[in-house]
């Protein structure tokens, strides 16, 4: 299958190329610049010029495909959250009509943390059949999973606020390490017993690469691996690696401890995954978030 992958030199790009490519597929990446290009090429990958705000090369690149990962999303350096978001559904609404009718696959990517509201609502853990009406990246969640209805095998995977492996270089784990060395102090709101899932890069690559070979049309997926680890366990072994304290934080102060972060740091967000194993066969077999987190490859560079 030839598959054109956007973010393809990005955290989860870098390890959804090679997994595509070791399954024998071919592999087109979007490349904003001569770094991402020249990095794609030495995987194996071709290249498509371009970012998510040329929309008549996105159309393209997707037309002569025969399925699309779309896993980029505008660094939030770059750009406001709000555009991001318009950016992406602009994005997925081009991808979504150079598909339609052909019934080759589009697999798009949506966080777990907005399933933080269906928790409070249900109160067990969210399942791939919770969806929710609106809200910044829902719509483009919802767009995805409309196209079903126009002929696009389309699927979504969510993805938890924490993917964890030596390619994760500025993810929400090397924020909050980064936050922990800066402050001295490694930090929970309250009692620190909100959950955050997580999962390893190179599992949840392989589960872009089952999505993209046999998921049913309109279908959520969770790359979940740990369903809900306490926010105080991360923040112990966070502190634990960098010998510093591990304290609460109190609900007041979250904001400037934690500065851009903080509205998620107290999110309860436990999210199953049995029905994604079910359907695809997926098993996660790379290590868990804490076993990750006590080795040294997190510690080892300035992160933040």
């Amino acid at each position: 299958m030839r598959v054109f992958v956007t973010g393809a030199s990005g955290h989860i790009g870098s390890a959804v190329v090679p997994e595509l490519l070791r399954a024998g597929h071919q592999v087109v990446g979007l490349a904003r610049s001569d770094r991402s290009a020249a990095a794609l090429e030495a995987a194996g990958a071709e290249v498509h010029r371009g970012d998510l705000d040329d929309l008549d090369g996105l159309r393209e690149a997707a037309a002569g495909a025969d399925g699309v990962i779309h896993l980029a999303f505008k660094p939030l350096g770059s750009t406001d959250i709000m555009e991001a978001v318009s950016v992406d559904l602009a994005a997925i609404k081009v991808l979504g009509a150079a598909l339609e009718g052909s019934g080759k696959p589009l697999v798009s990517t949506s966080p777990t943390l907005p399933l933080s509201f269906v928790g409070q609502i249900t109160d067990r853990p969210a399942t791939e059949r919770d969806s929710m009406a609106g809200g910044p990246r829902v719509e483009a969640e919802n767009a995805v999973i409309a196209l079903a209805d126009r002929g696009v095998r389309s699927s979504v995977v969510r993805l938890p606020p924490l993917v964890h492996s030596t390619l994760d270089r500025h993810g929400l784990g090397p924020t909050l390490i980064g936050i922990a060395r800066t402050k001295g102090v490694s930090g929970y709101v309250g009692d620190g017993a909100n959950r955050w899932p997580a999962v390893h890069t190179l599992d949840a690559a392989k589960l872009y690469r089952l999505a993209l070979e046999s998921a049913t049309a309109g279908s959520r997926l969770h790359a979940v691996a740990d369903p809900g680890i306490p926010f105080r366990q991360i923040a112990e072994a966070i502190g634990e690696k960098l010998a510093i304290p591990t304290a609460s934080i109190a609900p007041d102060d979250a904001a400037e401890h934690f500065a851009h972060v903080a509205p998620f740091v107290a999110l309860d967000n436990p999210v199953s995954s049995e029905l994604t194993r079910d359907w695809l066969g997926w098993q996660p077999t790379h290590p868990a978030l804490i076993e990750d987190l006590n080795q040294d490859h997190y510690f080892e560079r300035q992160v933040g």
